[in-house]
């Protein structure tokens, strides 16, 4: 039975009609499932008790349950989420000057094996459901409306464990319940999708016609760096790439990409690899946020040395490179994407 909460309102207008209901009905349940924030059709008090037994015929109230939690002393939360197969995922909450970030994961374990990722240490399984991944947001929403009343989530970016062009349909279904003015209600320009760079993702993602932001996780300047980093781009290297950006940039009306650009010490992070970089993404107008990383025992990589990544970021904005580096978040606890799950699956 599917959950009520995988349907974007369009689908579940379309489902409604299909049940010999009208339209409006989508919108009502729309008003109890994210402004009323009830858990059962039996609290749907506007709903006959008739229409209310077909829809818990038809619909579950299934969600991700908390299993783990681990809060850092910067105030970062990190939850291990048991979905209704037993599998596991993460979801992160970061606390922002302006506002409550919800990082979510879209698929149980990766296969885009990049090297320097915790995700990658478990295989994918599947793909998570909409409502799978509108859970991790709704877990973090409803628990800072309860700390203060005036606390929610406003931002989400769909950067956690698993590769959300690989999942595309759910993730855009997710995307437009978030963005909805009768769902979540979070601002297009407060959703970030990131992508390894799967191509067709990418070209297909910007003729949605959605404001929402696109992240590019490019790591490596040149393709014999990122071939090592990251397998995806033997499938769709730097030359392929770079252009299906610029083409996105076009048919999106003229949104800009953010490179993000992990700092792995004497791997990616040298002057050189600076230059390379610049001289790259000139093209595309696009951003870069540098990240300072968070290494993984299993595979040996180590953070690069501050005074490297401010040389790294200066060499950027000399170029006309609009750069930034990323504030770290839950460095005193399992803070790489992946990580959590992978020590509690090996603990298991």
């Amino acid at each position: 039975m599917t959950s009520i909460y995988s349907y974007s309102l369009e689908d579940l207008t379309s489902k409604m009609i299909s049940m010999g209901q009208s339209s409006y009905r989508s919108k009502q349940i729309f008003s109890w499932l994210y402004k009323k924030r009830v858990h059962s059709f039996e609290e749907m008090s506007d709903i006959s008790k008739a229409f209310r037994e077909e829809l818990k015929e038809n619909f579950s109230f299934d969600l991700p349950e908390m299993a783990l939690k681990q809060e850092s002393a910067d105030g970062t939360i990190k939850c291990l989420f048991r979905l209704s197969d037993g599998e596991m995922v993460e979801g992160v909450l970061m606390h922002y000057e302006y506002g409550f970030s919800v990082c979510v994961s879209s698929q149980v374990g990766c296969n885009m094996a990049c090297k320097f990722c915790a995700s990658g240490l478990l295989k994918k399984k599947r793909g998570l459901t909409s409502a799978e991944m509108l859970g991790q947001v709704l877990f973090f929403d409803e628990m800072l409306r309860k700390r203060n009343p005036e606390e929610h989530v406003t931002h989400c970016v769909v950067m956690g464990t698993g590769e959300p062009f690989d999942n595309y349909d759910n993730v855009l279904s997710f995307i437009r319940i978030l963005n909805s003015p009768f769902g979540l209600e979070i601002g297009a320009r407060h959703i970030t999708v990131s992508t390894c760079g799967v191509i067709p993702g990418i070209l297909r993602f910007g003729k949605e016609g959605l404001q929402i932001n696109l992240a590019i996780s490019l790591h490596a300047p040149n393709n014999t760096l990122r071939d090592m980093l990251m397998p995806i781009n033997h499938a769709y290297p730097l030359e392929k790439l770079i252009p299906a950006i610029i083409q996105y940039g076009k048919d999106s009306g003229g949104r800009r990409v953010t490179f993000e650009y992990i700092l792995i010490k004497g791997v990616n992070d040298t002057m050189d690899c600076s230059r390379e970089l610049a001289r790259l993404i000139a093209p595309t107008f696009g951003y870069v946020n540098l990240i300072p990383y968070n290494p993984v025992i299993e595979n040996g990589f180590e953070r690069s040395d501050d005074s490297q990544v401010e040389l790294f970021h200066n060499f950027l904005l000399q170029k006309h490179i609009k750069s930034t580096i990323r504030k770290e978040f839950g460095s005193d606890i399992d803070a790489a994407c992946g990580q959590l799950r992978a020590k509690h699956e090996k603990n298991g």
